[in-house]
Protein backbone atom coordinates (compact mmCIF):
# COMPACT_ATOMS: atom_id res chain seq x y z
CA UNK A 1 0.00 0.00 0.00
CA UNK A 2 2.98 2.23 0.96
CA UNK A 3 4.62 1.65 -2.50
CA UNK A 4 1.09 2.66 -3.82
CA UNK A 5 1.21 5.97 -2.27
CA UNK A 6 4.25 6.46 -2.68
CA UNK A 7 4.13 6.02 -6.86
CA UNK A 8 0.83 8.27 -7.17
CA UNK A 9 2.34 11.33 -4.74
CA UNK A 10 5.06 11.02 -7.59
CA UNK A 11 3.29 11.17 -10.37
CA UNK A 12 1.17 13.87 -8.96
CA UNK A 13 4.47 15.70 -8.42
CA UNK A 14 5.44 15.39 -12.32
CA UNK A 15 5.68 19.07 -13.83
CA UNK A 16 4.36 19.11 -17.14
CA UNK A 17 5.08 22.47 -17.81
CA UNK A 18 9.01 21.84 -17.18
CA UNK A 19 8.57 18.76 -19.30
CA UNK A 20 7.13 20.26 -21.83
CA UNK A 21 10.06 23.24 -21.72
CA UNK A 22 12.65 20.61 -21.94
CA UNK A 23 10.96 18.76 -25.18
CA UNK A 24 11.75 21.66 -26.82
CA UNK A 25 14.88 21.56 -26.70
CA UNK A 26 14.69 19.37 -29.55
CA UNK A 27 15.00 20.92 -33.06
CA UNK A 28 12.27 19.38 -35.28
CA UNK A 29 10.55 20.26 -38.50
CA UNK A 30 7.22 22.12 -39.43
CA UNK A 31 4.84 19.71 -40.97
CA UNK A 32 1.25 20.29 -42.26
CA UNK A 33 -0.84 16.76 -41.84
CA UNK A 34 -4.22 16.71 -44.40
CA UNK A 35 -6.46 14.18 -45.57
CA UNK A 36 -9.97 14.26 -47.27
CA UNK A 37 -13.01 13.47 -44.87
CA UNK A 38 -16.20 11.78 -45.90
CA UNK A 39 -17.58 14.24 -47.41
CA UNK A 40 -14.92 15.08 -49.35
CA UNK A 41 -13.66 18.44 -47.94
CA UNK A 42 -9.75 18.25 -47.00
CA UNK A 43 -9.11 18.84 -43.48
CA UNK A 44 -5.28 19.29 -42.68
CA UNK A 45 -3.18 20.95 -38.98
CA UNK A 46 0.01 21.94 -38.11
CA UNK A 47 2.52 19.04 -36.40
CA UNK A 48 5.77 18.96 -35.28
CA UNK A 49 5.49 15.63 -34.18
CA UNK A 50 6.99 13.97 -37.36
CA UNK A 51 9.31 11.25 -37.65
CA UNK A 52 10.37 8.37 -39.97
CA UNK A 53 9.76 5.03 -39.10
CA UNK A 54 11.18 2.62 -41.68
CA UNK A 55 12.85 2.13 -45.17
CA UNK A 56 11.40 -1.08 -45.64
CA UNK A 57 8.27 -0.80 -45.69
CA UNK A 58 8.50 3.13 -45.66
CA UNK A 59 7.20 4.10 -43.14
CA UNK A 60 6.20 7.66 -41.20
CA UNK A 61 4.46 8.48 -38.40
CA UNK A 62 3.42 11.68 -36.69
CA UNK A 63 1.09 11.92 -33.26
CA UNK A 64 -2.38 14.18 -32.80
CA UNK A 65 -3.80 15.09 -29.07
CA UNK A 66 -7.06 13.09 -28.56
CA UNK A 67 -7.87 16.71 -27.78
CA UNK A 68 -7.40 18.15 -31.04
CA UNK A 69 -10.30 19.30 -33.29
CA UNK A 70 -9.25 16.65 -36.21
CA UNK A 71 -8.66 13.81 -33.72
CA UNK A 72 -12.13 11.67 -34.58
CA UNK A 73 -10.90 12.73 -38.63
CA UNK A 74 -7.26 11.44 -38.24
CA UNK A 75 -7.94 8.50 -36.45
CA UNK A 76 -10.20 7.20 -38.29
CA UNK A 77 -8.74 8.03 -41.89
CA UNK A 78 -7.25 5.31 -44.64
CA UNK A 79 -5.20 7.95 -45.94
CA UNK A 80 -3.37 11.43 -45.36
CA UNK A 81 -0.40 13.01 -46.28
CA UNK A 82 2.59 14.73 -44.51
CA UNK A 83 3.85 18.34 -46.18
CA UNK A 84 7.27 19.67 -44.96
CA UNK A 85 7.45 23.26 -45.09
CA UNK A 86 9.72 25.37 -46.22
CA UNK A 87 11.09 28.09 -44.86
CA UNK A 88 9.53 30.62 -46.79
CA UNK A 89 6.15 29.16 -45.69
CA UNK A 90 5.84 30.04 -41.72
CA UNK A 91 2.54 31.45 -42.72
CA UNK A 92 1.38 28.17 -44.29
CA UNK A 93 1.80 26.80 -40.77
CA UNK A 94 0.21 29.31 -38.95
CA UNK A 95 -2.81 29.18 -41.08
CA UNK A 96 -3.14 25.20 -40.23
CA UNK A 97 -2.17 25.84 -36.37
CA UNK A 98 -5.28 28.27 -36.25
CA UNK A 99 -8.83 27.57 -36.62
CA UNK A 100 -9.90 29.70 -39.58
CA UNK A 101 -12.63 27.47 -41.35
CA UNK A 102 -11.03 28.47 -44.43
CA UNK A 103 -7.58 27.17 -44.50
CA UNK A 104 -7.00 25.19 -47.80
CA UNK A 105 -8.71 28.16 -49.89
CA UNK A 106 -5.03 30.55 -48.43
CA UNK A 107 -2.63 28.15 -49.50
CA UNK A 108 -1.69 26.47 -52.61
CA UNK A 109 -2.28 22.66 -52.72
CA UNK A 110 -2.66 19.39 -54.87
CA UNK A 111 -3.78 15.95 -54.86
CA UNK A 112 -1.50 13.25 -55.36
CA UNK A 113 -1.90 9.65 -55.45
CA UNK A 114 -4.06 9.11 -52.24
CA UNK A 115 -6.05 12.42 -52.83
CA UNK A 116 -5.20 13.95 -49.71
CA UNK A 117 -4.00 17.82 -50.04
CA UNK A 118 0.11 17.98 -50.48
CA UNK A 119 0.45 21.29 -49.93
CA UNK A 120 2.33 23.19 -53.07
CA UNK A 121 6.69 24.54 -52.58
CA UNK A 122 6.66 22.23 -48.96
CA UNK A 123 10.60 20.85 -49.02
CA UNK A 124 8.93 17.55 -48.82
CA UNK A 125 5.98 15.59 -49.33
CA UNK A 126 4.71 11.82 -48.29
CA UNK A 127 1.34 11.06 -49.41
CA UNK A 128 0.07 7.81 -47.35
CA UNK A 129 -2.29 4.99 -46.47
CA UNK A 130 -2.90 4.32 -43.32
CA UNK A 131 -0.32 1.72 -41.98
CA UNK A 132 -1.36 1.39 -38.18
CA UNK A 133 -3.39 3.78 -35.58
CA UNK A 134 -1.53 3.50 -31.81
CA UNK A 135 -2.83 4.49 -28.59
CA UNK A 136 -0.40 6.50 -26.73
CA UNK A 137 -1.53 8.04 -23.77
CA UNK A 138 -3.16 11.35 -24.16
CA UNK A 139 -1.96 11.12 -28.04
CA UNK A 140 -2.28 8.81 -31.05
CA UNK A 141 0.31 7.36 -33.36
CA UNK A 142 -0.71 7.82 -36.89
CA UNK A 143 1.51 5.43 -39.13
CA UNK A 144 1.10 5.78 -42.38
CA UNK A 145 2.76 4.08 -45.04
CA UNK A 146 4.19 5.88 -48.05
CA UNK A 147 3.01 5.35 -51.29
CA UNK A 148 4.29 8.39 -53.10
CA UNK A 149 6.80 11.54 -51.99
CA UNK A 150 8.33 14.97 -53.44
CA UNK A 151 11.29 16.24 -52.21
CA UNK A 152 13.24 19.29 -53.34
CA UNK A 153 16.31 21.79 -52.81
CA UNK A 154 14.26 23.95 -50.20
CA UNK A 155 15.66 24.12 -46.99
CA UNK A 156 13.11 22.96 -44.17
CA UNK A 157 11.58 25.52 -41.47
CA UNK A 158 12.34 24.58 -38.32
CA UNK A 159 11.31 25.04 -34.69
CA UNK A 160 12.71 25.29 -31.36
CA UNK A 161 12.12 26.54 -27.87
CA UNK A 162 9.05 27.98 -29.23
CA UNK A 163 10.17 29.60 -32.16
CA UNK A 164 10.52 29.13 -35.79
CA UNK A 165 14.74 28.51 -37.15
CA UNK A 166 15.92 29.57 -40.66
CA UNK A 167 18.91 27.32 -41.29
CA UNK A 168 19.84 28.92 -43.88
CA UNK A 169 20.33 32.38 -42.01
CA UNK A 170 23.30 31.86 -40.88
CA UNK A 171 25.34 30.98 -43.98
CA UNK A 172 24.02 33.86 -45.40
CA UNK A 173 24.57 36.54 -43.01
CA UNK A 174 28.35 35.26 -43.21
CA UNK A 175 28.34 35.39 -46.74
CA UNK A 176 26.99 38.79 -46.56
CA UNK A 177 29.20 40.55 -44.04
CA UNK A 178 32.44 40.10 -45.77
CA UNK A 179 35.76 40.57 -44.75
CA UNK A 180 34.54 43.58 -41.51
CA UNK A 181 32.44 40.95 -39.94
CA UNK A 182 33.05 40.36 -36.31
CA UNK A 183 31.68 36.92 -35.10
CA UNK A 184 30.98 36.14 -31.70
CA UNK A 185 29.32 33.49 -29.26
CA UNK A 186 26.86 33.24 -26.32
CA UNK A 187 27.88 30.18 -24.44
CA UNK A 188 26.68 28.74 -21.44
CA UNK A 189 27.89 26.89 -19.01
CA UNK A 190 26.40 24.53 -16.07
CA UNK A 191 28.02 27.54 -14.03
CA UNK A 192 26.65 30.77 -15.93
CA UNK A 193 28.10 32.74 -19.33
CA UNK A 194 31.54 32.75 -20.71
CA UNK A 195 33.17 35.69 -20.59
CA UNK A 196 36.37 36.95 -21.29
CA UNK A 197 38.82 39.83 -19.46
CA UNK A 198 40.23 42.26 -21.84
CA UNK A 199 41.65 45.46 -21.43
CA UNK A 200 38.74 46.95 -22.92
CA UNK A 201 36.46 45.47 -19.68
CA UNK A 202 34.42 42.18 -20.16
CA UNK A 203 33.66 41.08 -23.72
CA UNK A 204 32.05 37.42 -25.33
CA UNK A 205 34.83 35.78 -27.35
CA UNK A 206 34.69 36.64 -30.83
CA UNK A 207 36.61 36.53 -33.97
CA UNK A 208 37.16 38.56 -37.51
CA UNK A 209 35.15 35.16 -39.17
CA UNK A 210 33.07 32.06 -37.52
CA UNK A 211 36.49 29.03 -38.85
CA UNK A 212 38.47 27.13 -39.60
CA UNK A 213 39.86 26.47 -35.92
CA UNK A 214 43.43 26.36 -37.43
CA UNK A 215 43.15 30.09 -37.57
CA UNK A 216 43.77 31.88 -34.34
CA UNK A 217 41.91 34.89 -35.27
CA UNK A 218 38.40 33.12 -36.49
CA UNK A 219 36.01 32.39 -33.77
CA UNK A 220 36.59 29.58 -33.25
CA UNK A 221 40.27 29.66 -33.44
CA UNK A 222 39.98 31.99 -30.13
CA UNK A 223 37.73 29.55 -28.57
CA UNK A 224 40.44 26.48 -29.23
CA UNK A 225 43.27 28.65 -28.00
CA UNK A 226 41.12 28.82 -24.64
CA UNK A 227 40.44 25.30 -24.56
CA UNK A 228 36.97 25.32 -25.14
CA UNK A 229 35.51 22.89 -27.03
CA UNK A 230 31.94 24.41 -28.32
CA UNK A 231 28.71 23.69 -29.73
CA UNK A 232 27.27 26.75 -31.60
CA UNK A 233 23.12 26.31 -31.97
CA UNK A 234 21.19 29.04 -33.44
CA UNK A 235 21.94 32.40 -34.91
CA UNK A 236 20.69 35.42 -32.31
CA UNK A 237 22.04 38.81 -33.45
CA UNK A 238 23.10 40.14 -36.39
CA UNK A 239 23.93 44.14 -36.45
CA UNK A 240 26.14 47.10 -37.92
CA UNK A 241 27.87 49.25 -35.70
CA UNK A 242 30.52 51.84 -36.21
CA UNK A 243 30.28 54.81 -38.69
CA UNK A 244 31.88 55.89 -41.80
CA UNK A 245 31.70 54.10 -45.33
CA UNK A 246 32.17 50.74 -44.17
CA UNK A 247 30.39 49.71 -40.83
CA UNK A 248 31.60 46.37 -39.03
CA UNK A 249 28.79 44.03 -39.31
CA UNK A 250 28.50 41.79 -35.62
CA UNK A 251 27.39 38.00 -35.75
CA UNK A 252 26.37 36.28 -32.46
CA UNK A 253 25.12 32.91 -32.32
CA UNK A 254 24.04 31.28 -29.15
CA UNK A 255 25.51 27.57 -27.94
CA UNK A 256 27.29 25.46 -25.04
CA UNK A 257 30.32 24.56 -23.99
CA UNK A 258 30.05 20.85 -24.25
CA UNK A 259 33.98 20.35 -23.00
CA UNK A 260 36.69 23.07 -21.24
CA UNK A 261 39.70 20.95 -21.33
CA UNK A 262 42.64 22.84 -19.85
CA UNK A 263 40.23 26.37 -20.10
CA UNK A 264 40.46 27.14 -16.36
CA UNK A 265 44.28 27.67 -16.28
CA UNK A 266 43.40 30.91 -18.32
CA UNK A 267 43.03 33.54 -16.70
CA UNK A 268 41.09 35.80 -19.12
CA UNK A 269 37.70 33.06 -18.76
CA UNK A 270 35.32 34.47 -16.27
CA UNK A 271 32.16 32.33 -15.99
CA UNK A 272 29.31 33.95 -14.93
CA UNK A 273 26.26 33.42 -14.04
CA UNK A 274 23.24 34.87 -15.65
CA UNK A 275 22.08 36.50 -12.72
CA UNK A 276 24.87 38.20 -11.75
CA UNK A 277 26.39 39.55 -14.83
CA UNK A 278 28.05 42.42 -13.95
CA UNK A 279 26.69 44.73 -16.37
CA UNK A 280 28.68 47.59 -15.72
CA UNK A 281 32.14 45.92 -16.86
CA UNK A 282 30.50 45.19 -20.22
CA UNK A 283 31.96 48.17 -22.37
CA UNK A 284 30.17 47.83 -25.57
CA UNK A 285 26.76 49.07 -25.25
CA UNK A 286 25.20 47.15 -28.19
CA UNK A 287 27.23 43.65 -26.91
CA UNK A 288 25.15 44.67 -23.30
CA UNK A 289 21.83 45.33 -24.92
CA UNK A 290 21.99 42.11 -26.75
CA UNK A 291 23.33 40.50 -23.79
CA UNK A 292 20.12 41.57 -21.93
CA UNK A 293 17.70 40.44 -24.40
CA UNK A 294 19.21 37.18 -24.45
CA UNK A 295 18.89 36.94 -20.13
CA UNK A 296 15.54 38.02 -20.82
CA UNK A 297 14.68 35.65 -23.32
CA UNK A 298 16.67 32.70 -21.53
CA UNK A 299 14.34 33.07 -18.45
CA UNK A 300 11.26 32.97 -20.88
CA UNK A 301 12.72 30.23 -22.88
CA UNK A 302 11.45 31.63 -26.14
CA UNK A 303 14.32 33.03 -28.54
CA UNK A 304 14.39 35.52 -31.19
CA UNK A 305 16.86 36.61 -33.91
CA UNK A 306 17.61 40.39 -33.54
CA UNK A 307 18.42 41.90 -36.85
CA UNK A 308 19.14 46.08 -37.30
CA UNK A 309 22.21 48.13 -36.26
CA UNK A 310 23.23 49.49 -32.61
CA UNK A 311 20.19 51.99 -32.73
CA UNK A 312 17.27 49.87 -34.43
CA UNK A 313 16.06 46.41 -35.59
CA UNK A 314 13.50 44.18 -35.15
CA UNK A 315 13.36 40.71 -33.02
CA UNK A 316 12.32 37.90 -35.61
CA UNK A 317 9.89 35.99 -33.43
CA UNK A 318 7.15 34.34 -34.72
CA UNK A 319 3.80 32.63 -33.76
CA UNK A 320 4.35 28.78 -32.43
CA UNK A 321 3.37 25.98 -34.12
CA UNK A 322 0.49 23.45 -32.41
Amino acid sequence: MTDSITEQTAERAFDIANFRRALGAFVTGVTVVTTIQPDGSPRGFTANSFTSVSLDPPLILVCIAKTASSYQVFSQTRHFAVSVLAEDQKSVSGVFASKAADKFEQVAWQKRATGAPVIDNAAASFDCTTHEVVDAGDHIILIGRVVDFVHTSSSPLGYCRGAYVNFSLSQEALAAAGPSAHVGAILEHRDGIVLLDTPQGLQLPTGNKLEPSSDPKSLQGVLAKLGLEVHLDFLFAVFESGSGQTPSVQIYYRGRVIHSGAAWMDSSIRIVPLAQIPWGELRDDAVRSMLERYVRERSEDAFGIYVGDTEAGTVQTLALAH
